[in-house]
């Protein structure tokens, strides 16, 4: 039982690498991205059901979808051609990410990337994006995208900069 949480987190990796190799935004496509995230919703939640939540959990969660976002990132960008600013402003949120890991690296001496609300959030606004496409336009989308991909990344930093030990489900910087 301690071990399905993170074989739906594993399983996220594979249905994520396999979207690559599928027609983006296909029937086969969206029903592949489902999946997905539908086992982005569910391994976590079953994990704390289960009392089954664990440090390698959390780090598998993470990687799943860090996994994910750079495969939609390869396969969509071809198809969505973004405008300079979005491509820059992508780039300046990777880099506000990765000092966030970097500060947890140094201060903690493993990787970790908090479960906050404002990640959540940014997952789901992720994981409806390419749902939503047909029915708003891109550029609409994508500015609330990144806008709120921004501030959960700078909420992510300051929650790294500020703690003093390592909780990976701090909810925000207004919790402890």
């Amino acid at each position: 039982m301690k071990a399905i949480p993170n074989c739906i987190s594993f399983s996220r990796i594979i249905f994520s690498l396999i979207l690559i190799f599928v027609e983006p935004l296909s029937a086969a496509f969206y029903a592949i991205y489902m999946i997905c995230g539908v086992s982005d919703m569910i391994d976590g939640f079953i994990a704390r059901k289960t009392g089954t939540a664990s440090r390698l959990g959390e780090k598998l969660d993470s990687l799943a979808d860090l996994i994910m976002v750079g495969v939609l990132l390869v396969v969509l960008y071809p198809i969505l051609k973004p405008a300079t600013e979005i491509v820059i402003w992508v780039i300046l949120i990777g880099m506000i990410r990765l000092a966030s890991i970097v500060v947890a690296l140094k201060k903690y001496k493993t990787f970790a990337i908090p479960h906050t609300y404002g990640n959540k959030i940014t997952g789901l606004a992720l994981f409806i994006f390419p749902l939503l496409l047909p029915y708003i336009h891109m550029a609409v989308l994508m500015d609330i995208l990144c806008a709120v991909a921004s501030l959960s990344a700078i909420e992510e930093l300051v929650i790294q900069l500020t703690s003093s030990e390592l909780d990976g489900n701090r909810k925000s910087i207004f919790t402890k």
